[in-house]
C-alpha cells in the first residue's frame, strides 16, 4: 500500500514496541505502514468522520491487520486508552492541534511520547508542548513534492530553549543540511513579502516580522 513521504517519515521516527494512537488517521495509511515494519508495533487508527475510518477498515482488512489496529471513532484524544504510550497527529493546523492537546489536558500529561506534524503554527506548538511538561527528542524536515514539512518528536521532561531555538527548533539548527536551507530560505522570502504588503499602523506585527527576518538571515548566512 503506497504511503507519501511525509508519513513514511513519521512512521520511521515511531519506536519499537510502541503502542500508537493516531488522531485523524484518514485512511490508516500511516498505521498500515507501522505495524508492517516488524518493529512490534500496535495502534489505534482514530478519526472523527465516518467516512475515512470505513475506509481504513477496508485497507485494514485487506491487509489482514485487525489484531494489530483497532479502529475508534471519537474526536481528537476522546479514543485514547491507557495502554497507548505515543500519540501522532499529522497533516492538522498547529492551532487544531494545541486545541486537541490543550482540551484533554490530563490525558496529554499521561503520554510519553507526543510525534506531531503541523502544517502551520509550528513554534505555537513547540512552545505549548514544552509549557506542559515535554522536551523536544528530536525534529526532522522532510520534503513531500513541493512542500517540506517539519516533524517533531517530544518526550515527557523539562528542558529550556531560547527564542531562536524555538523558532527554528533546536534539534534542527544543530543538524542543519541542505532541506533547512531550502526551507528557511522559503520562509524567508514569506516573511519578506509580508513586510512589504503589512500597513504601517501594524506595529507589533511589523516589528516581530523584522526581527523574524534578521533571525533567518542570521542563521541562513551561517
Amino acid at each position: 500500500m503506497k504511503i507519501n513521504d511525509r508519513l513514511k517519515k513519521i512512521g520511521d521516527l515511531v519506536e519499537a514496541n510502541s503502542f500508537c494512537l493516531d488522531v485523524g488517521c484518514d485512511h490508516a495509511l500511516l498505521d498500515i505502514y507501522l505495524v508492517k515494519q516488524n518493529k512490534n508495533i500496535k495502534a489505534i487508527a482514530s478519526d472523527v468522520k465516518e467516512g475515512p475510518l470505513e475506509q481504513a477498515k477496508i485497507n485494514i482488512k485487506k491487509e489482514k491487520l485487525e489484531e494489530k489496529i483497532e479502529v475508534r471513532l471519537g474526536n481528537g484524544l476522546e479514543t485514547y486508552s491507557d495502554e497507548v504510550d505515543t500519540v501522532i497527529i499529522s497533516g492538522m493546523g498547529g492551532r487544531n492541534i494545541i486545541g486537541i492537546l490543550k482540551n484533554n489536558l490530563k490525558t496529554t500529561k499521561k503520554i510519553k511520547t507526543l510525534i506531531l506534524s503541523p502544517n502551520n503554527y509550528i513554534e505555537d506548538v513547540k512552545r505549548f508542548c514544552c509549557k506542559i511538561g515535554f522536551f523536544i527528542e528530536n525534529e526532522e524536515l522532510v520534503k513531500d513534492k513541493k512542500f517540506i514539512y517539519q516533524i517533531i518528536v517530544l518526550k515527557k521532561g523539562k528542558k529550556r530553549y531560547t527564542k531562536e531555538e524555538y523558532f527554528f527548533g533546536p534539534k534542527l539548527l544543530e543538524k542543519k543540511g541542505k532541506l533547512f536551507y531550502e526551507y528557511y530560505e522559503r520562509e524567508l522570502k514569506s516573511r519578506e513579502i509580508l513586510l512589504e504588503l503589512l500597513p504601517k499602523n501594524f506595529i507589533m506585527k511589523r516589528r516581530q516580522t523584522k526581527k523574524e527576518i534578521n533571525y533567518l538571515k542570521n542563521v541562513l548566512k551561517n
